[in-house]
């Protein structure tokens, strides 16, 4: 019997080695990339990079480029030659695309206002298991996801809450998404219950208690979801196409399509295109480049909060 055990194989000694233990094998995807493999990865992100930074940089470069350059590149410029700013000076210089670029923000900032008050009011009492109907409610909203009244229906629901040539008709019809209501609950449903218990305890009320605790910890996907809704109501044309009858309250995007597709000049610059001064395609690369700038410029802030956790360290145990 001893000598049955002495010559047994010892699982520990099989995987040791002489002064540490041997690390066990890792999958393939785990290994360490080669320097081959990190040229190759480096090399396909650089092209990546370049394909979606390549026609951002051509419409920048055509809308500070003269009319004779453009007229010698043949269309889109490449290279920049003799860069102008008459284009924007005409844009911004109090026509139709200023008027355009100032409702398109003042709609932006009061829808994002209101739908982020709405949805976090509304994820909120959907996180709260004890609240009222909640469970009702809950399912209402996932009902809508799935099935919807239609374009007709809803155009005639505005029609007869008299929102038509109204700013309310930008805001109104598209100012809650369920899918953001849906996340912003996941996340409050997360925050420890301790928290709100100790709140509770020393007589806090609900407002009180999300005003104070469970923003506070939400920013992260606070600021994302408010980018969401930023994003949507800058982006949005098809209700001003479709409620709006003046083109005098028409936003910026409406604008950008008449000048784009329907190559209709913007009031104020017709005159200026016809006696050669100004380039209508530099004017059309000039409108994208300033409908492309305000979520350019506000995406790298609110990237921050995508990885970062703000839950960590909330609760001490």
């Amino acid at each position: 019997m001893t000598a049955v055990i002495d010559k047994a194989v010892d699982p520990v000694k099989s995987v040791r080695q002489p002064g540490r233990w041997a690390a066990p094998p890792r999958p393939t995807w785990e290994e360490e990339p080669s320097r081959a493999g990190l040229a190759g990865k480096g090399l396909v992100l650089t092209l990546a990079c370049l394909g979606i930074l390549f026609p951002l940089w051509i419409v920048l470069v055509t809308s500070l480029s003269s009319r004779k350059t453009i007229d010698q590149a043949g269309g889109l410029v490449m290279v920049p030659k003799g860069i102008t700013f008459i284009a924007y000076k005409e844009l911004l210089s109090g026509g139709q695309v200023t008027r355009a670029a100032i409702i398109s923000i003042l709609v932006t900032l009061v829808g994002t206002l209101f739908s982020m008050a709405v949805s976090v009011l509304c994820a909120y009492g959907l996180s709260r298991i004890g609240s009222l109907g909640h469970r009702w409610l809950l399912m209402i909203l996932l009902a809508t996801m799935f099935f919807s009244a239609g374009l007709i229906p809803t155009y005639l629901l505005v029609q007869s809450l008299g929102l038509t040539d109204s700013y309310l008709a930008l805001i109104l019809p598209s100012a809650l998404s369920v899918f953001n209501i849906l996340v912003l609950r996941g996340f409050f449903m997360g925050i420890s219950p301790e928290l709100i218990d100790s709140a509770r305890i020393d007589g806090a009320g609900d407002f009180w208690i999300l005003w104070k605790i469970v923003m506070p910890l939400s920013r992260a996907v606070l600021a994302v979801i408010t980018l969401f809704y930023a994003v949507g109501y800058w982006s949005a044309w098809f209700n001003a196409s479709l409620y709006l009858n003046d083109q005098d309250m028409m936003p910026l995007q409406n604008v950008m399509i008449q000048l784009v597709q329907k190559q209709e000049a913007p009031v104020g610059l017709g005159q200026a295109i016809k006696t050669g001064e100004l380039s209508g395609l530099a004017v059309q690369m000039a409108v994208m480049v300033m409908a492309l700038l305000p979520v350019a410029v506000l995406s790298p802030f609110v990237q921050k909060h995508f990885k970062k956790g703000m839950l960590t360290g909330a609760v001490k145990g």
